[in-house]
């Protein structure tokens, strides 16, 4: 569902839009430029790049959109510093926790300042201790940020926390009240 709707996979019938403009419409080429400006990816898996350390991973995805080396480099030390990671700059990341990592996805996502965030089971490996750190951190940022949030959980109580919940029941999607 969420590849659907970021435009990775297309769908087998219907429309899908994302930021007023219709996905099925649009070339490989175009969806892919929608989303280097206008959208961030959590992971559940983290996705962080082994070979690149902390800062390098948050400051890829500016430096793929074309951002200046500088720029880019002073947004991912702040956004790692604010989330408690300005000592780990410099680690790869199988020198880092399980929570450490799913900050340094989280300051990848956000380091792009998108418009749209998809997170997809972003809890999912950690402990319950740190998968509400990172909840907590992750619903802040989408504040601060001014995001729309797009989540997929299976966790009852993470869903609370969010303004409006879909189901994917059989096939289809529902609103629960």
């Amino acid at each position: 569902m969420l590849g659907i709707l970021a435009g990775l996979d297309d769908g087998s019938e219907g429309d899908v839009a994302l930021l007023g403009q219709s996905l099925p419409e649009m070339d490989e080429e175009g969806r892919a430029a929608l989303r280097a400006q206008n959208v961030g990816f959590v992971f559940q898996s983290f996705m962080l790049v082994p070979t690149l350390n902390a800062l390098e991973n948050v400051q890829l995805p500016a430096l793929l959109r074309g951002d200046s080396d500088a720029s880019s480099r002073e947004q991912a030390i702040q956004l790692l510093q604010q989330l408690g990671l300005g000592e780990r700059l410099s680690h790869l990341p199988a020198q880092l926790s399980g929570g450490e990592q799913q900050r340094v996805a989280l300051a990848r996502a956000f380091s792009g300042r998108p418009k749209v965030l998809f997170a997809d089971e972003p809890t999912g490996n950690l402990d319950r201790q740190t998968g509400e750190r990172i909840v907590d951190l992750l619903f802040s940022l989408n504040r601060d940020f001014a995001t729309t949030l797009i989540l997929v959980t299976h966790d009852e109580q993470l869903a609370a926390r969010c303004e409006r919940r879909l189901r994917l029941r059989d096939g289809k999607l529902w609103e629960e009240a």
